[in-house]
């Protein structure tokens, strides 16, 4: 068995972060929140060792709460949402069949990570070219790190725990931190990786490299798996600020994400429009806990969501995508609200 040391595992990290590639396709992922933990046990036996199948894409098991519905690598954002919106109903039947039925909110009961109680919107793009310039992967890496609190602020939509007010607009997010790039994305990624704890470990992959018992290659495997940070390296970029969205909400994140990183004019002016909040301290914390209530964030979102929605036009989306996000700004955005504030509201009237 080969095992590793500290340096040999930086460098097999960094060396799979990421391969090189020109924006254009576009994947995600969405979180399905069970009303009860448990899978069905047929499903259950399938996931413990792989995946199944869906149309286009895979169901799989993040933890006894959650299950994801992954779409494939797809030829633009609207192929990418039309099989997204084909394989997400797909599971529902089985699990209704077992009395399981799906949340749509993003978090319910007790949790202790982002992973375990919570559900995300996760959005997967292409890593960059190697050449420094609008879309070198170094400078989309940057970008994906200035524009995480400003979306994660505005798609917030995990309020409550138990059915009570946490005081975050996400508490999915503020069990999360958010790191400060570098220049250097794969050695990012790499320190990352390392300096996460293993799962039921105890202790950090870089301390158990340090070990008498050092780790193996196939160790590694798993523990990639576990790493979850909101931006995150896994040969391509995957972007993990939004919450799970009310009924097919998933789909505005996925076409803002991908709008302004990947659409020319509007990634230079995410650039422009994020420079301002570099010097902003713990905006991480602040989206969490503020969501657009904070006036920062507030600001540059509304820039940001103009932007997103001019790009979709110049990429010629399609009118149905292009109104979802025309009227997620109208009634979010523009007001200073995220979707957790509706919860927030139904939560207070009940009471």
């Amino acid at each position: 068995m080969n095992t590793l040391t500290e340096q040999g595992a930086e460098l097999l990290i960094a060396g799979a972060a990421l391969t090189p590639s020109r924006p254009g396709f576009v994947g995600a992922e969405v979180d399905l929140l069970l009303s009860q933990p448990g899978l069905p046990a047929p499903l259950a036996d399938t996931l413990a060792t792989g995946r199944a199948r869906l149309r286009h894409g895979f169901l799989t098991a993040r933890s006894a709460r959650v299950a994801v519905v992954s779409g494939p690598p797809s030829p633009g954002l609207d192929t990418a949402v039309d099989r997204m919106t084909e394989d997400l109903p797909m599971p529902v039947p089985l699990f209704a069949g077992h009395g399981i039925s799906l949340l749509s909110e993003a978090s319910d009961g007790g949790f202790t990570s982002a992973t375990d109680g919570t559900a995300g919107v996760r959005v997967s793009l292409e890593a960059g070219v190697e050449e420094d310039g609008l879309f070198g992967l170094r400078r989309r890496w940057t970008l994906a790190h200035a524009l995480a609190p400003v979306l994660a602020a505005a798609f917030a939509n995990s309020p409550l725990r138990d059915g009570r007010p946490t005081g975050w607009k996400s508490a999915r997010q503020a069990t999360r931190q958010l790191a400060r790039p570098t220049a250097d994305p794969r050695s990012d990624w790499a320190a990352l990786v390392l300096d996460a704890p293993v799962a039921g470990g105890g202790r950090t992959f870089r301390d158990w490299t340090r070990a008498g018992s050092r780790p193996s290659v196939a160790d590694l495997r798993p523990h990639l798996a576990t790493v979850r940070p909101p931006i995150a390296t896994r040969g391509h970029l995957e972007i993990d600020v939004a919450d799970r969205q009310p009924g097919g909400g998933w789909r505005v994140p996925v076409a803002v994400i991908a709008a302004l990183l990947d659409e020319p004019r509007a990634a230079v002016q995410a650039l422009n429009l994020t420079e301002p909040l570099r010097a902003q301290p713990g905006l991480w914390e602040r989206a969490a806990r503020e969501g657009l209530g904070d006036p920062v964030l507030a600001r540059a979102a509304r820039g940001l969501f103009v932007s997103a929605y001019e790009g979709l036009t110049r990429q010629d989306v399609s009118r149905e995508l292009r109104d979802a996000v025309a009227a997620f700004t109208d009634r979010y955005v523009m007001r200073g609200r995220c979707p957790a504030d509706d919860v927030l509201d139904r939560a207070t009237a009940t009471r």
